[in-house]
C-alpha cells in the first residue's frame, strides 16, 4: 500500500507547488552533492519521524517485556523479525497487535498498529528512551486516566495517525480517506521527513545542476536553483548601532522559511490538500490556532502542546526578522551553537553578562538566557519543550492574574512579591514591570467581566501588538458585543494582516445577521481560503434572512467552506460543520445524514447527538430528539452537554420535574459552566425554592454574569423574599440603573 523509504513512485502536483510541475526524486538523489547536510540530517528528529518497525528503528524492549497497568499485564514481544504487543482493545479483551511503524526516537518513542481498514493507530504505551540515570529505559502509559470513550483512547480518532500525525511525519503524504466506506488508503513518497518535505520536489533542481547555462535555466526551472521556494534566513545582515544593546536587521531578503516550518511546527487545522501555502499564504492550506485560553496562559505562555509557531509569532524576535535557522541547524534540528554564544549573535555580549543581566552565578543553569526567557513545559510526561515567545518574567502579572513566571517556578519557596522586589532592584528603569499588558484584557475576558470589551478592543487595534495577539483579542471580543467591539471588528476587516482579518470573523459571530453581513461580507472575496471559508460559515447561519442576491454572493465561499469540511470528513467535527450548512439552507435530509455519519465514525463525539436532537426538535419530532440524546448518554457518559440537552427536551415534553435531574447531572459533569447552573436553578423554582436560589447564586459566583444575578434577584422579588433588597443592592453595581428601578417597583407592589 505504501512506498518504501526511497520509493520510485513519482507524485505529480496539480497546483503550482513548483513552476515546472516538478517531481519528487527521493533523499538518495541528494546525497552525492549534499553530503554534509545529509550527514547532519541522519539520526535527526526529521529522519526518525517515522520508520518501518525493524531492528534499526525499534528502541523499546520487546524481549518478552511486560508492564502492569491498572492491575492488568501488557506484554511486548517478538515473533521472528516482527514486533508485537498484547494489550487491551476497545472491546475490553486483550489481543495481539503487530507493531508496523515507529514514531520518533527521543526522549520517547511511540509505536503504531495498522488495521485492515487502513487506519494506523498509536498504542497507548511508549518507550522512555532516556538513559536509566534520567529515569528512562522503561515502558509507560502516555494517558493513564483515559476511558474508552475518550477521543484520545488508543483506537479512537485522537490517536489516528492518518489524520492526526501523518501530514507532518512523512514526505508528500496523501491521506486517501474514503468517506463512503470509512477507510483509508494513505500513501507517501518517503516514510519520514526527507529533504523534499521542506525544499519541495527536486527534479527541476537536478535538471538545473545538469544544465550548461544555469542562469538561463532559472526561467523555466525555478528561480532558486531549480526550486520554487527559498529557505534562506529572512535577514541577510545584522548591524550594530552605537548605544544599542541588540543588533538590527540591515537588510531583508525573500524567504519562505517560516511558512515551510509552520506547516508542521504549528497548532493548526489543515483546510486543503492541494493549495500551495509556501508560494502563497499559510492560510491557503492551514488554519492556525490563535492564542486561546485552552492552549495558552493569558500572557501567551504555552500551556497545551502548540508546536512553537504561535509562540514565535508573538515574539520580538519574529518582529525583528529572526528566522528559525538563525538559531537552529535546519538539517540536524540542533542548536547551531551553545548559549550564550547563540544569543550573542544579536545581543551584545557585554550588555548581557551575569553581573548586568541575569544576576545569577556565571556558568550556572540559572544564568542561561533560556532559563528565564524560554521556560520549558513537559508534555507526554518526559518531553520538555521551550516557550518560543521569549517573554520577560512578569511576577507583577502573576500577582494580578495568576500567570506563571520563571522566578517562582524555580524558587518555589518564594512568592511573587519577593520576585517582583528583586526585579525592581535589578532593573529600576524597566520598561516592562507595571506596564499594561494584553494579558489583563484576556484575563478579564476569561472571567466574563464587562470591562473586558474596552480592553480587548484596545489590544485588537494596537499596532504595537503582534498580529496573532490582535487576532486573539478579536476572537475573545465575540463574548462582548458592543460599540467598542463593532469599531474594532470593522477596522480589523480591512487589515493588511490575514490573521487579524480571521480574528474579525470570530469577533462578529454573535451579531445579528444584518450587522454581521454588513461587517463581514467584504471578506467573502478575501485573498486567503481560511478567511473566506470562515466568513461563509459565519454568514450562512443567517441564510434564511439573506436576500437572493446576498445568497448568490455568499455561495462561492460557502462551497469552499464545504470543501474544507470534506478534507476533514474523517472527523465528526467536520461532518457536524457540514450538517450545519445543510441545516441553515433547509436541506434537512442531508443534515441528518451528516450527523448520523458523524455518530458512526466517532460515536463518542457528544456534539453529534446534541445537534441531531436539535434537528429533530426543529422538525417537531421531540421523541426522536430525546431518543438520540439517550443514545448519546450511553456512548459518551462524560458529556455534560447531552444531559443538559436532555433536560431541555423534557421541558418541551412538559416533564419539568424529570428535567431537573438532568440539569443537575450537567452541573455535576461540568461544574465550571455557569449557564448550566443558571438553567438548573430556574428549573428548580417550582419544586424547591430555597435550592433554586442557592443554585442561581452558584451560577453567578461561577461566571459573574449579571443576567444570572438578575434572575436570582427577580426570583426573590417575585416570592417576596426578605433578602430581596440585599440582592438588589448587589445587583445595582453590575446592571443599568433602570433595571434596578424596575425590580424595586416590583418589590414595592
Amino acid at each position: 500500500m505504501r512506498q518504501g523509504l526511497f520509493g520510485l513512485v513519482f507524485v505529480w502536483l496539480g497546483v503550482s507547488l513548483c513552476i515546472s510541475a516538478a517531481e519528487y526524486v527521493g533523499t538518495n538523489s541528494c546525497i552525492e552533492c549534499h553530503q554534509t547536510q545529509y550527514q547532519q540530517w541522519q539520526g535527526s528528529h526529521h529522519d526518525m519521524a517515522m520508520r518501518h518497525a525493524d531492528e534499526q528503528s525499534i528502541l523499546g524492549d520487546f524481549a518478552n517485556a511486560s508492564l502492569e497497568f491498572a492491575g492488568k499485564t501488557n506484554r511486548f514481544f517478538r515473533k521472528g523479525a516482527e514486533y508485537w504487543v498484547n494489550i487491551e482493545g476497545p472491546n475490553g479483551e486483550f489481543s495481539d497487535y503487530q507493531i508496523t511503524y515507529t514514531f520518533g526516537f527521543e526522549p520517547l518513542q511511540q509505536y503504531m498498529v495498522e488495521f485492515a481498514d487502513g487506519r494506523v493507530q498509536l498504542i497507548p504505551f511508549a518507550w522512555d528512551s532516556r538513559s536509566t540515570q534520567q529515569g528512562g529505559q522503561r515502558w509507560f502509559h502516555l494517558y493513564p486516566n483515559q476511558q474508552k470513550t475518550d477521543e484520545f483512547y488508543w483506537t479512537n480518532a485522537g490517536q489516528n495517525w492518518n489524520y492526526m500525525c501523518a501530514d507532518c511525519h512523512s514526505t508528500s503524504l496523501q491521506k486517501g480517506y474514503d468517506g463512503s466506506s470509512n477507510t483509508y488508503n494513505t500513501t507517501w513518497f518517503e516514510i519520514n521527513v526527507g529533504c523534499e518535505a521542506c525544499h519541495g520536489p527536486a527534479s527541476d533542481h537536478i535538471k538545473w545542476t545538469q544544465s550548461d547555462n544555469k542562469q538561463a535555466a532559472l526561467a523555466s526551472l525555478g528561480q532558486y536553483s531549480g526550486f520554487s521556494r527559498t529557505l534562506q534566513a529572512a535577514v541577510s545582515e545584522w548591524t550594530y548601532q552605537a548605544g544599542e544593546s541588540t543588533l538590527s536587521a540591515a537588510s531583508h531578503q525573500q524567504s519562505q522559511q517560516l511558512k515551510v516550518c509552520a506547516q508542521c511546527h504549528s497548532r493548526r487545522l489543515q483546510i486543503s490538500e492541494s493549495n500551495d501555502h509556501v508560494a502563497g499564504s499559510l492560510l491557503e492550506r492551514y488554519q492556525p490556532s490563535l492564542i486561546s485560553a485552552e492552549l495558552y496562559h493569558d500572557d501567551g505562555q504555552i500551556y497545551d502542546e502548540v508546536y512553537v509557531w504561535g509562540s514565535f509569532q508573538q515574539s520580538k524576535m519574529k518582529h525583528a526578522g529572526v528566522s528559525c535557522s538563525n538559531c537552529h541547524n535546519v538539517h540536524s534540528g540542533q542548536l547551531k551553537m551553545a548559549e550564550p554564544a547563540l544569543c550573542a549573535q544579536c545581543h551584545v555580549a557585554a550588555e548581557y553578562t551575569p553581573e548586568k543581566h541575569s544576576f545569577h552565578p556565571a556558568d550556572s543553569e540559572a544564568a542561561m538566557c533560556s532559563s528565564c526567557h524560554m521556560p520549558a513545559t513537559t508534555y507526554m510526561q518526559v518531553d520538555p519543550r521551550r516557550d518560543h515567545s521569549w517573554q520577560v518574567p512578569r511576577p507583577d502579572l502573576s500577582q494580578a492574574i495568576g500567570t506563571p513566571n520563571v522566578c517562582t517556578s524555580c524558587h518555589q519557596d518564594k512568592d511573587n512579591n519577593w520576585a517582583l522586589q528583586w526585579l525592581r532592584q535589578w532593573f529600576p528603569k524597566s520598561n516592562y514591570l507595571d506596564n499594561n499588558h494584553f494579558s489583563e484584557a484576556f484575563f478579564a475576558a476569561d472571567q466574563g467581566l464587562p470591562s473586558a470589551e474596552q480592553g480587548l478592543a484596545y489590544v485588537a487595534q494596537n499596532p504595537l501588538e503582534s498580529s496573532i495577539i490582535r487576532a486573539s483579542a478579536l476572537e475573545r471580543l465575540a463574548q462582548f458585543p458592543g460599540r467598542n467591539s463593532v469599531i474594532a471588528t470593522a477596522r480589523a476587516v480591512s487589515s493588511e494582516y490575514e490573521l487579524i482579518r480571521l480574528g474579525a470573523v470570530s469577533s462578529a459571530r454573535h451579531y445579528p445577521i444584518a450587522e454581521r453581513w454588513r461587517l463581514l461580507s467584504p471578506l467573502l472575496d478575501d485573498s486567503t481560503l481560511a478567511v473566506r471559508s470562515e466568513t461563509a460559515a459565519s454568514l450562512v447561519k443567517g441564510w434564511a434572512s439573506l436576500t437572493k442576491q446576498q445568497q448568490q454572493q455568499l455561495w462561492p465561499a460557502l462551497k469552499e467552506y464545504q470543501e474544507v469540511q470534506l478534507v476533514n470528513a474523517d472527523r465528526a467535527f467536520a461532518l457536524n460543520n457540514l450538517a450545519g450548512v445543510y441545516l441553515a439552507t433547509g436541506e434537512f435530509n442531508e443534515a441528518e445524514a451528516s450527523y448520523l455519519q458523524a455518530i458512526k465514525i466517532e460515536p463518542y463525539f457528544a456534539n453529534s447527538y446534541v445537534n441531531l436532537a436539535d434537528l429533530y426538535r426543529h422538525l417537531g419530532n421531540e421523541t426522536a430528539a430525546f431518543n438520540v440524546l439517550k443514545q448519546g448518554r450511553l456512548a459518551q457518559p462524560a458529556s455534560a452537554a447531552i444531559p443538559y440537552s436532555s433536560g431541555l427536551s423534557l421541558l418541551r415534553q412538559k416533564k419539568a420535574q424529570l428535567a431537573v435531574s438532568y440539569f443537575a447531572q450537567a452541573t455535576e459533569l461540568e461544574p465550571s459552566n455557569a449557564h448550566y447552573w443558571y438553567v438548573y436553578g430556574l428549573s428548580l423554582e417550582a419544586f424547591d425554592l430555597v435550592k433554586a436560589q442557592q443554585v442561581l447564586n452558584k451560577a453567578y459566583d461561577t461566571g459573574r454574569n449579571p443576567q444570572h444575578l438578575f434572575a436570582l434577584c427577580e426570583m426573590k422579588v417575585r416570592h417576596k423574599d426578605r433578602k430581596a433588597q440585599l440582592c438588589i443592592l448587589q445587583l445595582q453595581a453590575v446592571v443599568p440603573a433602570e433595571v434596578v428601578q424596575r425590580l424595586k417597583r416590583q418589590l414595592n407592589q
